[in-house]
């Protein structure tokens, strides 16, 4: 993943996400990261759901042609990161492992869907 610019996308209506994505260490830490709103960015979401990415089921990471989704983008995230940052620290330990990952993020997905939901927001963007 060496010298391409890579991208977060997230879902910014989500407080969890939100905060792990706006973290300023998650951007110091990985050099020349740029993070975006899915749930803002109707082309970028519906681009990444035509290719198969539904912004609903997880995170993406993109980094040129190569797209990471859900688990397996936030392991990534968390293998390339040294964090200081407590919050950055605690999911660095817990989803660095990609196996632990898998096994973790449907929790994650859950969190998600309850604050999207006592937000009224729709857990699927595209629904909104």
């Amino acid at each position: 993943m060496e010298g391409l610019l890579k991208t977060l996308v997230y879902d910014g209506g989500c407080p969890f996400c939100k905060a792990f994505a706006l973290r300023s260490e998650l951007k110091g830490g990985i050099p020349d990261l740029m993070i975006r709103d899915g749930r803002h960015e109707d082309d970028l979401r519906n681009d990444l759901r035509r290719r198969g990415f539904n912004l609903s089921e997880g995170a993406v990471l993109m980094d040129g042609d190569q797209i990471w989704h859900g688990s397996e983008a936030i392991s990534i995230l968390c293998r390339e990161l040294k964090p200081s940052d407590p919050l950055l620290a605690l999911l660095n330990g817990l989803f660095r492992n990609k196996k632990r990952a898998s096994v973790l993020y449907p929790g994650l997905l859950a969190a998600r869907q309850l604050a999207l939901t006592l937000k009224g927001l729709p857990v699927d963007p595209d629904r909104a």
